[in-house]
């Protein structure tokens, strides 16, 4: 029957135990926490880096808030204090979140701490964030380190500028004035867009000793990436270089990306090269960087190589990099693979809706139309339908396949639940038109989203530019080489006209339409593409009905 135990030593052992429980979620918030013992901002920039995994993502980018809510939205909010503060009204202070989670039994561990400024950094909450540290630099719940003093720093920056934030610095104890609240006030610097003072308390680190971390020059170069900045980059490279910081797989990222986003093949490859000759080891994000560059470019079995590459060097099951997977499949028609992938993010706890879609697109693409509409269809059931973007993925599907009926079907339930059309809403329409052999339809579709504002960033996306090439082509077998001409203007914005097919399908448009055009070649070798076989043939066959 075993022994009896006192009263005691019954509140001995529920002491414990609640302390073992304690032991354990402080281990899983750690778990849960990026870069915690580098820099505030570390996991941020890290972020940077690895979030080209997600700007790889060949679709509509989602609200910093649904991806965020979304990623993580298995936690259960007794158990994580991150989201009581996120689920707190207007008005209600972060503090009733913290007293209310100490009144549960958890004491405020900086596990938590650390997890819950992440996630809010994220959703942009940079207020709540901010009251959170200052109540636990007031409160102090746990022996406070130079982590907290740089993440008071960071938000006090970011709510109340960087002259409050230089005369917190100074009031910061001396023993926490150090390399790493030196490195997150230049970084602070950098993203309020005050270069020279960043420079200035830069200058003042080499004095003191204290070694500039790689992320202030990532900072440097994304801030310099600007068409009319982009030659400092060579600069911040020689800064990085005189400062002798050590080399990190997220700067050679930046750099890859950046060439990527030009539709420069070779100066994706110059970064890569780059990377192994400073013996920087190169990681997944490397290998998804390079397989989506060259996947966009259409050079088919050099993407391969790097998507087998990308297999051998994921680590655990990354979403992203799975939705990666997924969109290479896709493209490289990889049927079985992008099963294989899809059960594995299908075995998560909590399925994103952007991974629903990206896998409906890419079963799209492998000629499993059904297979497309029903993992929408169960996105739609288990997620809902809340963005205008659900429906623009559904639509993207019907439109390749110039099922128009059935897009017009979904933009019909779109506009009846009350979401509206988008720019890339009428493109995807425009297109389905124009597969369908409607092309005044198509115009219209294309003139109704040229009124709707569009930004940049979607104007120069691949799917975007991919849509547009897809109409373009409906044109020049229509010998449209006026319309063609129209479109094809947005593509040379883009520099997606690097690509030799881009000049080719404009070429076919001249050939249908019997035109003889003397610059095509010239214009082709100015805007940067090199001329391939199929290019000379039509170039041939233009010359033909030369006057």
């Amino acid at each position: 029957n075993g022994p009896v135990r006192t009263q005691k030593e019954k509140e001995t052992m529920r002491s414990i135990i609640a302390v073992m429980r304690q032991r354990q979620y402080f281990v899983q918030a750690i778990r849960r926490t990026t870069s915690v013992t580098s820099s505030p901002t570390a996991d941020q920039s890290n972020v940077q880096a690895s979030n080209f995994l997600t700007t790889l993502i060949s679709s509509t980018t989602k609200s910093s808030d649904e991806t965020c809510s979304e990623s993580d939205g298995e936690e259960e909010p007794n158990k994580s204090l991150s989201l009581r503060i996120e689920k707190l009204q207007k008005g209600v202070t972060v503090g009733s979140a913290l007293q209310s989670w100490m009144g549960d039994g958890f004491p405020v561990h900086g596990g938590d701490v650390y997890h819950a400024i992440n996630r809010l950094r994220k959703l942009g909450r940079n207020k709540r964030a901010l009251e959170l540290m200052e109540w636990v630099i007031r409160e102090r719940p746990y022996r406070l380190g130079e982590l907290e003093y740089s993440y008071l720093l960071e938000f006090t920056v970011k709510i109340h500028g960087i002259s409050q934030g230089e005369k917190l610095f100074t009031r910061v104890p001396q023993e926490f004035q150090n390399e790493l609240l030196y490195n997150n006030l230049v970084i602070a610097c950098l993203d309020q867009g005050v270069i020279r003072l960043a420079l200035e308390y830069m200058k003042k680190m080499r004095e003191l000793g204290y070694r500039t971390s790689h992320l202030v020059y990532n900072r440097l170069i994304i801030r310099n990436s600007a068409p009319g900045r982009r030659k400092l980059i060579a600069k911040d490279l020689a800064l990085m270089k005189a400062d002798k910081a050590i080399p990190h797989v997220s700067t050679y990222h930046i750099l890859m990306k950046l060439e990527a986003n030009e539709h420069n093949i070779d100066g994706v490859l110059k970064g890569f090269e780059s990377m192994k000759k400073a013996e920087v080891e190169p990681n997944e994000v490397s290998y998804c960087i390079l397989a989506m560059a060259h996947a966009v470019a259409r050079l088919y079995t050099v993407a391969e190589a790097y998507t087998e590459e990308i297999e051998k060097s994921i680590t655990g099951d990354n979403w992203s990099t799975l939705d990666i997977l997924m969109i290479l499949y896709g493209r490289l028609g990889k049927e079985k693979e992008l099963e294989r992938a899809w059960n594995v993010i299908r075995g998560f706890h909590h399925v994103r809706s952007k991974s629903y879609l990206l896998a409906s697109e890419a079963f799209t693409r492998v000629g499993k139309l059904d297979k497309a509409e029903e993992l929408w269809l169960e996105m739609k059931n288990l997620r809902g339908l809340k963005e205008t973007e659900q429906f623009n993925s559904l639509l993207s599907v019907y439109c390749k396949c110039g099922l128009i009926e059935k897009a017009i079907g979904v933009f019909r339930e779109m506009t009846g639940n009350g979401f509206k059309p988008n720019s890339i809403t009428y493109r995807h329409l425009a297109l389905g038109c124009a597969k369908a052999n409607l092309m005044k339809e198509a115009l219209k579709n294309i003139e109704m989203g040229s009124n709707l504002t569009t930004s940049k960033s979607v104007r120069s996306s691949t799917p975007w530019l991919e849509t547009t090439l897809s109409i373009i082509e409906c044109f020049a077998e229509k010998g449209d080489v006026e319309n063609s001409e129209k479109l094809f203007e947005e593509l040379k914005n883009a520099k997606y006209n690097r690509y030799a097919f881009v000049y080719n399908t404009l070429f076919k448009a001249y050939v249908k339409a019997k035109i003889y055009d003397p610059n095509l070649f010239k214009r082709m070798v100015l805007g940067g593409s090199r001329p391939d076989a199929e290019t000379y043939s039509l170039l041939k066959l233009v010359e033909q009905y030369k006057p």
